[in-house]
């Protein structure tokens, strides 16, 4: 089994809109190497955290969830009325590729991007790496563990 973190702008897509949905397609990838981590990498039962994105001074962690489908060509990229079209994509040869995703947990609290950077347990995790950008990325178990650990104190 392998950990992931996968971001996810909480106006686009939330913890709550996951919680609700239970199992949703993780769409809207559009990085090479993201899409190769989902084709090769990727599969069910791997843990994932939820991470929400550019939301302001709660930007971090919110949740867990688990792969419940493995890669498969991501139908927004053909659908021109959806958030992520791509005209040049070909359904015969598919550019992009989504997986499933199910709700496992929602944080009490939201584990900060600032507060992964302020404790020294982290420093060498992608995420807080300057240029890091990525939509998703492995991280280790101690990571995953740690961050889960967090999310009970507050």
């Amino acid at each position: 089994m392998k950990y992931w973190l996968m971001k996810s702008e909480p106006d686009c897509y939330s913890i709550d809109d996951l919680k609700k949905d239970k199992v949703e397609m993780w769409d809207g990838v559009r990085n090479y190497q993201v899409r190769n981590m989902m084709r090769d990498e990727i599969k069910v039962g791997d843990l994932a955290l939820f991470y929400h994105s550019n939301a302001g001074k709660e930007t971090g962690v919110v949740g867990t969830m688990k792969v419940a489908k493995e890669a498969y060509p991501d139908p927004t990229q053909f659908d021109m009325k959806s958030d992520h079209p791509d005209p040049k994509s070909n359904p015969e040869n598919p550019r992009w590729l989504c997986v499933d995703v199910k709700f496992q947990s929602k944080f009490d609290r939201t584990i900060t991007l600032s507060e992964l950077k302020n404790d020294p347990f982290f420093a060498s995790m992608t995420l807080v790496q300057k240029g890091n950008r990525l939509s998703v990325m492995p991280i280790k178990k101690s990571e995953f563990n740690k961050i889960v650990k967090l999310s009970h104190n507050k």
